[in-house]
Parts: structure tokens; C-alpha cells; sequence
């Protein structure tokens, strides 16, 4: 039997009768391509969210760690809360401008539970509000 005739007979079944004139009328559902990172691409997260504040530690070199506070509303005087930042943790920071992120707090050494339970002791952000990076 040749391929010709094959091809007839499977296509000449009853089920193949009834055959959709458009696309639209097919039931098929084309999966679509899965996107891990499509909630960190969303306008309002990521790095530059405005719900929550961000404290993250970075590693410098050795031992060395630095401590960044990202995302305190923009009506607090970030030097008055690095002025007391620094004294009730005996450790130097700097306010940094970053074009992305706008104004970050950088204190020095891993600061990051002492950061999150001073803004919520002195009602600067919720405890809800806050996440914690790093390790």
C-alpha cells in the first residue's frame, strides 16, 4: 500500500469530518511561556518599591559588612534618622543618592534586626512593612 493511500484513509475517518473553518473555533488552549520573574518586573516591586522599606547587607571585603536602608518615605529626614541611627548603634553611615533607588541609608557592620526594630519602636513604618535581605 503506498503512502498516497494511507494518507487518504486516515484522513477519509469520520472524525475528521468536521474540520474548523477558523482558528478561533479550535478549542486548543497554546500554553503560554512561564515567567518567574514577572512579579519582580512589576511596576511597584523590585528594588525601587514604594510599600516596603528594604534592609539589606552587603559583604565588602573580609569580615567587612555594610548596611543599606532603602525606601523610607521621602517626608522623614533620612540625616536625622542616620544621626540617631548612629548613635544608638555606635557605628558610622551615610546617606547615599542613587539614581534608581533615591536616598539610601548605609550604616557600617550587619545592622540589619537592630534597623528593622528601631523604625518600628519609633513608628517610622510598620513591622509588616519591612523586609529583610541578605544570607
Amino acid at each position: 500500500m503506498s503512502i498516497q493511500i494511507q494518507v487518504e484513509r486516515l484522513f477519509s475517518c469520520s472524525h475528521f469530518l468536521h474540520q474548523p473553518s477558523f482558528m478561533s473555533d479550535l478549542d486548543i488552549q497554546v500554553p503560554t511561556a512561564f515567567d518567574p520573574f514577572a512579579d519582580a518586573n512589576a511596576e511597584n516591586s523590585g528594588a525601587g518599591s514604594k510599600d516596603y522599606v528594604h534592609i539589606r547587607i552587603q559583604q565588602r571585603n573580609g569580615r567587612k559588612s555594610l548596611t543599606t536602608v532603602q525606601g523610607l518615605k521621602k517626608e522623614f529626614s533620612y540625616n536625622k534618622i542616620l544621626k540617631d541611627l548612629k548613635k544608638e548603634f555606635c557605628c558610622n553611615g551615610t546617606v547615599v543618592q542613587d539614581p534608581e533607588l533615591g536616598q539610601v541609608i548605609q550604616l557600617q557592620g550587619d545592622q540589619r534586626k537592630n534597623v528593622s526594630t528601631f523604625l518600628v519602636q519609633a513608628g517610622i513604618v510598620k513591622k509588616e512593612h519591612i523586609k529583610i535581605h541578605g544570607f
